[in-house]
C-alpha cells in the first residue's frame, strides 16, 4: 500500500488521504495547491468553499479587465484563519473546482460506506 490515497486532483493540484500502518485516515484530507498544503476536514472544506464564492463575487469589478486571468490581485481567505492567499482568476477557478471535487468524493465515499449500505 502507498503512502498516499488520491481522493480527486485536476491540472491545478490534488487532494488525498494519509496512510497510516496500512490504513488510510480520513477524518482529513490533504489539499494541495498553488505550492501550498492545507490539512482539512470535511467541514473545514465546505467553509474553504464558501470563502471561495465569496472571493468570488468580489471580482465582479474587473468584467471588462483584459489581464483578468492572469492577475494575482484576488485574495483568497481560507480556512486557517492567519492565511490569505492571493490568486488569479484562473487559480481561483482551479481551487474551486479542486475544493468541489473533493467535497463531492469524499460525501459519496461516506455515503458507500455509510448510510448507502445494505
Amino acid at each position: 500500500m502507498g503512502i498516499m490515497r488520491q481522493i480527486y486532483g485536476n491540472d491545478f493540484g490534488m487532494a488525498f488521504y494519509w496512510n497510516q500502518k496500512e490504513e488510510v485516515t480520513s477524518e482529513k484530507v490533504q489539499l494541495v495547491f498553488k505550492e501550498s498544503g492545507f490539512h482539512l476536514t470535511l467541514s473545514e472544506l465546505e467553509q474553504f468553499s464558501a470563502l471561495i464564492v465569496e472571493s468570488k463575487s468580489r471580482t465582479s469589478c474587473c468584467s471588462d479587465c483584459k489581464a483578468k486571468a492572469t492577475c494575482s490581485r484576488f485574495l483568497l481567505q481560507t480556512p486557517a484563519k492567519q492565511i490569505d492567499l492571493a490568486v488569479s482568476i484562473d487559480e481561483l477557478e482551479g481551487i474551486h473546482d479542486l475544493v468541489n471535487g473533493t467535497i463531492f468524493k469524499m460525501k459519496l465515499q461516506n455515503y458507500i460506506l455509510g448510510r448507502g449500505r445494505n
